[in-house]
């Protein structure tokens, strides 16, 4: 690895500063999708690490326009490229999946939508240096860092920052938007019910794994009025979970943050590398990297359930009016939230096990989705689109429902058939 240059803790300040909000008019909009890889035919049975590179080898050869890669798990993700409108985010992303959902059959291999994995625990098929020392970090929590990691699958959906002026579309109140607005979210969308077949207590497992992680790394950074203070704050004071190296072992001194490498210099002086990489190992629910990473939806069942949760954040964000309504709708859920960063406040906390069986998340959810039907056709969506949003608001929002009620109300079904059975023999 190439030697560069040690900077001062001066000099990484100002570079975050410059990275973290990218601000300017909210034009542009991307996706990232995650799937759990099953076998086609029984997707209980575990698909063999060496079928999954075979798939990846195969997939990566295809002219896709997306960035594919794979979790440590073997979770296939899909980033597309920034997009100028919903649609064209749309059409890109779903020419991509055209591509790779046929090529993954042929190899006996299915995608499945699930937030977290519901038939086996976790299993890590990557043995990069990176996640070696990742699982090695993690593991000082429990077992939660490598469900997250081989077990987990979600939607993110990248919005602009936003002006830098304030205002219902300045990049302070979109950041603040994005963690009250992200629980209503989370609610919505929850759709990981289940953990090895049995239910887990929650409407979204994987938002309560997230929890049980490493604060310092996975929590949101305290609300302040100026978020770029605090982002930079959090970065620098946040543990180091590895130090790269040539020698293919990645170890940090537990408890190392990355201010005092700075200041110490040990093991040796750190980089602007060295940060940029360490921002890749952070993962609060909303990540600024120069646009805003929303990370706290659960991956959607069937081959087009990604596009709603875009559609409508989409909608909540780069929609004017919707924007303004929405932020007056989650407003009042500060109150809830309290002093903590989510997602260990009791909102979150509500929006994980209950989801929208919460009285306030629930009234939350119907008015930002009808703002946001409100504003797709002003967005120019597609009828196909507002369809799809509008079925989902009527099978779940409507009804304090989620994705998750499904799998549910499946799964006792099947029991009571099973108990049914066994009384009539």
């Amino acid at each position: 690895m190439p030697v560069r240059p040690a900077v001062t803790e001066a000099e990484l300040e100002a570079h975050l500063r410059g990275i973290c909000f990218k601000t300017g008019p909210p034009r542009r909009i991307g996706v990232e999708i995650e799937w759990l890889v099953h076998d086609a035919r029984n997707p209980r049975c575990p698909v063999e690490p060496a079928r999954l590179h075979s798939a990846a080898t195969a997939l990566r050869a295809l002219p896709l326009t997306s960035l594919l890669t794979f979790e440590p798990g073997g979770q296939l993700e899909l980033s597309s490229l920034p997009a100028t409108s919903l649609t064209d985010c749309i059409e890109a992303v779903t020419a991509d999946l055209a591509l790779v959902r046929p090529a993954m059959l042929a190899m006996g291999l299915g995608l499945a939508g699930h937030g977290h994995n519901p038939w086996h625990p976790p299993r890590r098929v990557l043995t990069d240096p990176r996640y070696n020392a990742m699982e090695a970090y993690f593991d000082r929590w429990g077992s939660a860092g490598r469900s997250m990691m081989c077990a987990t699958a979600s939607v993110q959906v990248c919005v602009d920052a936003g002006y830098e002026e304030p205002g219902p579309l300045g990049y302070g109140r979109r950041w603040l938007l994005a963690h009250l607005l992200g629980a209503v979210l989370a609610a919505a969308f929850a759709n990981s019910p289940t953990s090895e077949g049995c239910p887990t207590g929650y409407r979204t497992t994987r938002q309560v794994i997230w929890s049980q992680l490493d604060p310092d790394r996975t929590l949101a950074p305290p609300p302040g009025p100026d978020p770029r203070t605090a982002w930079v704050r959090y970065v620098l004071d946040a543990p180091v979970m590895c130090i790269r190296s040539e020698d293919g072992r990645w170890d940090a001194p537990e408890g190392l943050t990355f201010r005092e490498w700075i200041r110490t210099g040990v093991p040796r002086p750190p980089t602007q590398e060295d940060l940029d990489y360490h921002l890749t190992t952070l993962f609060p629910p909303v990540r600024p990297r120069g646009h805003l990473e929303l990370r706290m939806i659960d991956a959607q069942s069937g081959d087009s359930g990604w596009i709603v949760p875009l559609a409508v954040t989409a909608a909540l964000f780069d929609d004017p009016e919707a924007t303004e309504r929405a932020y007056r709708i989650v407003k009042p859920l500060a109150e809830t939230a309290g002093a903590r960063p989510a997602p260990r406040n009791p909102l979150w906390r509500h929006a994980a096990r209950g989801a929208l069986t919460d009285p306030e998340l629930h009234a939350a959810a119907v008015a930002c989705f009808a703002a946001a039907q409100e504003a797709l056709p002003r967005l120019g969506a597609s009828p196909e689109v507002r369809a799809a949003v509008r079925e989902f608001t009527e099978r779940y929002v409507a009804r304090g429902r989620c994705p998750a009620d499904d799998h549910l109300d499946a799964l006792y079904a099947a029991e009571g058939d099973l108990i049914v059975g066994k009384d009539s023999q």
